[in-house]
């Protein structure tokens, strides 16, 4: 395609539009459509065989979208178009968003649509549309995809003081694991629903050697340092994703209500330390730009005037662990011992 890759998120839940129908109203029959054929107050339901499957993002240096090769939906290399958020009000309990994704074909016509509910859709329970909108849908997307810190997070300064991640300003000097002291840039919040695939994830205090319990969103990457290869990573420095270590006890998932998910940007992707151990700063990339304020691009701070590149470069803190190398019942505490030994 000749494009460059540089991001690709790879957990995002994915319904067939066909699988999500209006049962009545001015499209009843029909399944979900793009924004333009969409009629506010059509009651719409999911099938009850329908479950959601993992459709792969990869991101590009333009800004455009297209569906990853290891995708279990779509065709890989297609066009992929982000083309709306709806808000849906179900029979009971509260409202739910859902991003609407197209495919395109070589030619540009609609080879696909997929529902991304950022909350489980239920089956069988009636959906009223309520709300149907294009311009915000980039932000949402943007949002769900930063990897985040929950309220009260301490975050080590470059003094070694800690300082709750939603006291953070740009311009305070924090400690990088990579490159010393490094000045923020930005720091965002964003509250989302914590169901499904935004439900926080719970580290225990002293489950990686952290100081205290440690809330993060599912796909933040923590850094470990393994002074001796307990899980047959090969490398000694390792990235790995709260979501992967979740094993029902030191790491669990925090699922139901509200989470405050707070996001720390620098001039460059960085190792900080959050409740005392190494996790990333924020990742800027053609997906997450958007989470961003539009004037952030213009100056740095009063005495610095220096735009933020247009995405970060993936530095080397270590190698990515696949699922599959977690995927034991002890793999945090072999990973808590490869660090001490």
């Amino acid at each position: 395609m000749g494009q460059t890759l540089t991001a690709r998120l790879t957990s995002v839940q994915a319904c067939l539009a066909e699988h999500f129908r209006a049962e009545c109203g001015a499209n009843a029959g029909d399944p979900l459509g793009v924004l333009e054929d969409l009629v506010l107050d059509d009651v719409y339901m999911l099938d009850a065989a329908s479950a959601p499957r993992r459709l792969g993002i990869a991101a590009h240096h333009d800004g455009s979208l297209s569906i990853a090769e290891n995708s279990a939906l779509g065709t890989p290399g297609a066009a992929l178009h982000l083309d709306c958020l709806l808000t849906l009000m179900p029979d009971r309990g509260p409202n739910t968003e859902t991003l609407v994704m197209v495919e395109a074909d070589a030619e540009g016509y609609i080879a696909g649509i997929y529902l991304v509910p950022l909350a489980p859709l239920q089956p069988q329970m009636p959906y009223t549309l309520v709300k149907a909108e294009r311009e915000p849908a980039r932000r949402k997307l943007a949002q769900s995809a930063c990897v985040s810190f929950t309220r009260g997070t301490c975050i080590t300064l470059s003094t070694g003081a800690q300082r709750p991640i939603e006291d953070m300003r740009p311009g305070d000097r924090v400690l990088t694991r990579d490159d010393g002291i490094q000045e923020v840039r930005w720091v965002g919040q964003s509250t989302l629903r914590a169901v499904g695939d935004l439900a926080p994830v719970l580290i225990r205090k002293g489950a990686l050697n952290n100081a205290r319990d440690l809330i993060v969103s599912p796909a933040h990457r923590l850094m470990v340092y393994q002074r001796s290869d307990e899980i047959g990573a090969g490398a000694p420095e390792i990235l790995v994703r709260a979501r992967d270590l979740v094993n029902g006890d030191t790491v669990v998932v925090l699922d139901g209500g509200f989470a405050d998910y707070f996001q720390i940007l620098f001039d460059r992707h960085h190792i900080i330390y959050a409740e005392g151990i190494a996790a990333e700063s924020t990742f800027l990339d053609p997906v997450t730009r958007p989470a961003l304020p539009e004037d952030i691009w213009v100056t740095r701070s009063a005495h610095q005037h220096a735009p933020l590149p247009a995405a970060h470069k993936r530095g080397a803190h270590g190698l990515d662990v696949s699922r599959s190398l977690l995927d034991r019942p002890d793999a945090v505490g072999l990973l808590k011992r490869a660090s001490l030994r």
